[in-house]
């Protein structure tokens, strides 16, 4: 059955179309002509083609630089991803099912972080984790050894984490609230442990949820560039500081050939993701 469009319905999308087609297409086109165009802007694959092929030797060994650098990003990202979910899910959960009350402290409480400057946040945590930062304070007050972290990976995953969590509590959470408690007491009354309620109700139910985080958090995570200068000490580049570090250096064309290639995987990425949350959720129909 389809819904009646309303007169004014092509009125009303008007201004986010106009929006969507200057600040979202646009850009895309834009980037896509640069990373096909050589600085004379004549039709080029090598922008694209040195991202692939580009190499270069450390500690002795060649490796190809850019998909090393990619590979790296990526893995950090899925890392601090699964730890958003391992974290974000059960805490949606626990606000959704707390009392309005609670529910509004418990969405003050993740807000409130992100009221600060993304770049003051990311200094907080650089006093946290340095050798002579409060962590490492604490642990000597404790009679512990100090724990080398900044200019990690590890640290790294920690400034992603804290940064993007909220991002993942947020859908899960506006799923899981609109959650009808009956079914959770029907699949009660049919037999199921809080375990099987859990697989079989809750899980399928908040799966465009969690989709949603994923995206929110993976995306910023792969690009990132601030925290893993920060909080990795600049001693390993991630995929956004070698976008940062050619558009720095004025190679326009390879910056935009190296965004192009992470927007292409990324939203390869994303719509299989949502391909497999459709068929889990709707039976292979999508709506």
């Amino acid at each position: 059955m389809t819904k009646k469009q309303t007169p004014f319905g092509g009125a009303v999308l008007a201004p986010y179309s106009l929006w969507a087609l200057l600040f979202i297409l646009v850009p895309l086109v834009f980037v896509a002509y640069y990373a096909f165009t050589d600085n004379a802007f004549a039709f080029t694959f090598d922008n694209v083609a040195r991202f692939f092929t580009a190499k270069s030797v450390v500690d002795g060994v060649e490796q190809r630089t850019y998909l090393v650098i990619f590979w790296r990003s990526l893995k950090l990202a899925v890392i601090s991803t699964v730890i958003c979910l391992l974290l974000g899910y059960p805490l949606a959960y626990i606000m959704a099912r707390a009392s309005e009350k609670r529910q509004k402290l418990m969405m003050t409480l993740i807000m409130i972080p992100m009221w600060m400057n993304f770049l003051i946040r990311t200094y907080a945590w650089m006093t946290i984790l340095q050798d002579t930062g409060i962590l490492n304070s604490f642990l000597t007050t404790l009679g512990l050894g100090r724990v080398h972290i900044i200019g990690t990976e590890g640290a790294v995953v920690i400034g992603m984490v804290y940064d993007y969590l909220p991002y993942m509590v947020l859908p899960i959470y506006s799923i899981m609230a609109k959650m009808d408690v009956k079914l959770l007491e029907a699949a009660r009354d049919l037999g199921c442990n809080s375990v099987s309620v859990l697989r079989r109700v809750i899980w399928p139910l908040s799966l465009p949820g969690v989709l949603s985080g994923i995206t929110m958090v993976l995306i910023p995570s792969v690009s990132t560039f601030y925290i893993s200068q920060k909080l990795g000490n600049g001693k390993f580049f991630l995929i956004g500081d070698a976008i940062e570090g050619q558009y720095v250096a004025n190679n326009l064309h390879f910056a935009a050939a190296m965004a192009f290639i992470l927007m292409v995987i990324l939203l390869a990425a994303m719509a299989g993701m949502k391909k497999f949350t459709n068929h889990r959720v709707y039976g292979g129909d999508t709506l």
